[in-house]
């Protein structure tokens, strides 16, 4: 990833009833900037913690990467594709995940239900498509025959790695994988992500609030404040080198970790 840029209008804001009634007539805009020519480069089988405030631009990078956004400008390449043209290749070979909404789809559907289109969307022979269910089945305990609303927010992340697992892509985006888990529920997707990462060889890209996903998965961390990389490099010497910024940083996730 080269230089990457992303901006776009954003609505104005104005306090005030008469500001509010003239943006109903008139509506202005102001260019935001969520990525500020940010580069770095992920060797295949690294585990990378991506890491800043809200509204650093986390998010973006990982749609983009994903292919979900195009970027204003720079250069991007995942497995040697352009992730935006998202061709049917390229996507059978990585996976997103977002914590806030790690399932998708229709919620009368039940666990199997929804294995089975993931087997057929990404078009997985049956018999690998039975073989990787039986081992993810034992791994994240999944209850095949439960309804999707019928799961709790924990069993829902587990459910939603698995649907991005059953096709075995080669690099994993994933958003909060913990958020609004509690400590047990949190350190089992944990340990089945670094169980995997582990067999697998898979390359990921990991977003977190929690330091405990960060230092127990990650060697080397990425840090973006206000759309611009502010460090790269090993967990570490993160505090050394950013100090009394990173420190100030690290103690504020510390507090959401409690």
């Amino acid at each position: 990833m080269d230089e990457l840029a992303m901006s776009y209008r954003a609505p104005v804001r104005n306090g005030g009833l008469r500001a509010a009634l003239g943006s109903l007539v008139r509506r202005e805009y102001k260019t935001v900037q969520a990525l500020d020519q940010v580069s770095f480069t992920i060797g295949k089988g690294e585990v990378v913690g991506f890491i800043g405030p809200n509204g650093a631009g986390k998010t973006t990078t990982m749609k983009i990467l994903s292919g979900i956004l195009h970027p204003t400008a720079g250069r991007v390449a995942v497995l040697g594709d352009t992730p935006w043209q998202r061709r049917a290749p390229f996507l059978k070979r990585i996976a997103f995940v977002r914590g806030s909404q790690p399932v998708g789809g229709s919620q009368e559907l039940t666990v199997m239900d929804s294995l089975e289109y993931q087997r057929l969307l990404y078009d997985v022979a049956r018999p690998d498509f039975r073989r990787t269910l039986d081992e993810l089945q034992q791994l994240l305990d999944l209850q095949l025959d439960r309804q999707l609303r019928a799961l709790s927010l924990g069993e829902r992340m587990r459910v939603g790695l698995a649907m991005a697992l059953i096709y075995r892509p080669e690099v994993l985006f994933l958003d909060e994988p913990s958020i609004g888990l509690d400590v047990t529920a949190a350190a089992q997707i944990r340990r089945f992500i670094a169980d995997h990462v582990r067999t697998t060889g898979a390359t990921v890209l990991l977003t977190s609030h929690y330091v405990a996903d960060v230092t127990s998965l990650c060697e080397r961390l990425i840090l973006i404040d206000q759309g611009k990389l502010a460090y790269d490099g090993p967990f570490a010497e993160l505090s050394a080198r950013l100090s009394p910024y990173a420190a100030d940083l690290l103690e504020s996730l510390r507090e959401e970790d409690r």
